[in-house]
């Protein structure tokens, strides 16, 4: 069987894909692998209403949406008290935002709505204005507008109909933004470059790759995970064409040798920077089946010398036990994940046994990277 054939049959198994995933060694900028300090998302949340639901909305039962309702409507000179109310075109739900930094007033952001009562759908409302707050209390966000719900839900005399989560909604940039968040990416004349993945090799590179393109020495790193650049007395100009440049320097990142291994769906993810040691594999298969047939007897008829007579059941077994040759590969010093992976093709294993494999030989000690079973 070639390779192509081989890949073939592991894809229509459904049970493993192999990825080698090959680290090229070209450079990436350094806005890439991390974010400077201070540039973060904020994430706000706000309660509110939902109206023009044609029947759908909380029942009577929701005491929270009458009461909300009451108060709302009290806001327009209309006194009336939750139990005067009785609709099934109003729910209650929370209102939640991601604000990106550096939004000034005016921005717009999207925003999703969940139901918190007993609706049953949300298509077809509208949300009414709702204030989003941050973890200080203060609302940076003002939310309204039309719902968009990527399902339904219909249902009459006992019978229903659902597509999807009728019960969640999105408005597209259906936040305005009031105010702006402070963000501050320089303290006391130090601005922090934050890796996603911290790591001290990649730390000391994007150092030494800052300070080359300068001509000057102003980054140094500050642990695994932190670079500090020094900016000095600039100006808000100063500093903005400052990271800009460095934002756009290439740096090649060290990564960690790891194999990704899940077991629920079979799927194996490894970096092509995976290296084996001198190691042998014996690959056998032991097949064991113990099969049982049912067979009628039935005896002839007697007649007279009051004999019972009965037809019985007579079972028999057959065990039988077949053992196929064991296989066996051998692998030379510094070889991959890929020669692993193309001996294993040759002796023809199965996707489970491709992920055992690999587990036996991180335990022998020939695989030089970390083993992640999901």
């Amino acid at each position: 069987m070639n390779k192509n054939k081989w890949w073939v049959r592991m894809l229509q198994g459904g049970a493993l894909m192999v990825l080698a995933v090959s680290l090229a060694q070209a450079g990436e900028r350094i806005k890439d692998l991390g974010r400077f300090g201070g540039w973060r998302d904020n994430q706000l949340i706000g309660y509110g209403l939902v109206t023009g639901l044609a029947g759908s909305g909380d029942s009577p039962r929701s005491q929270m949406t009458q009461q909300s309702l009451a108060n709302m409507l009290k806001q327009f000179e209309v006194n009336l008290g939750p139990d005067q109310l009785n609709s099934r075109n109003v729910a209650a739900v929370m209102v939640t935002a991601n604000m990106p930094p550096l939004l000034e007033p005016g921005a717009r952001v999207d925003v999703t709505v969940t139901s918190v009562g007993d609706a049953r759908s949300l298509l077809g409302g509208s949300l009414l204005q709702t204030p989003l707050k941050g973890s200080d209390g203060q609302v940076y966000v003002l939310a309204q507008g039309a719902l968009s719900v990527g399902g339904y839900r219909y249902d009459s005399n006992g019978n229903m109909v659902q597509k999807n989560h009728p019960t969640v909604g999105q408005i597209p940039a259906g936040g305005i933004v009031e105010q702006a968040v402070a963000t501050n990416f320089v303290r006391n004349n130090t601005a922090e470059f934050l890796l996603s993945s911290p790591d001290f090799t990649t730390a000391e590179r994007v150092a030494q790759a800052i300070n080359r393109k300068l001509g000057r020495s102003v980054a140094s790193p500050l642990g695994a995970g932190k670079v500090g650049i020094r900016v000095g007395g600039e100006s808000a100009a100063g500093v903005t064409a400052l990271l800009s440049r460095i934002e756009a320097i290439e740096v090649t990142p060290d990564e960690r040798a790891r194999v990704v291994v899940n077991e629920r769906t079979g799927t194996v993810v490894a970096g092509g920077n995976v290296m084996l040691s001198a190691v042998t594999v014996v690959h056998g298969d032991l097949k064991i089946s113990v099969e049982t047939d049912y067979l009628v007897s039935q005896p002839p008829l007697v007649v007279g010398g009051g004999r019972e007579v009965r037809t019985a059941v007579v079972p028999q077994t057959r065990i039988t036990a077949q053992e196929k040759p064991l296989p066996g590969i051998s692998l030379k010093g510094s070889s991959t994940i890929a020669d692993l992976v193309a001996a294993l093709n040759r002796i023809r294993a199965t996707p489970r046994d491709v992920i055992a494999v690999l587990q036996a030989v991180r335990s022998a000690g020939a695989l030089h990277a970390e083993l992640v079973i999901q």
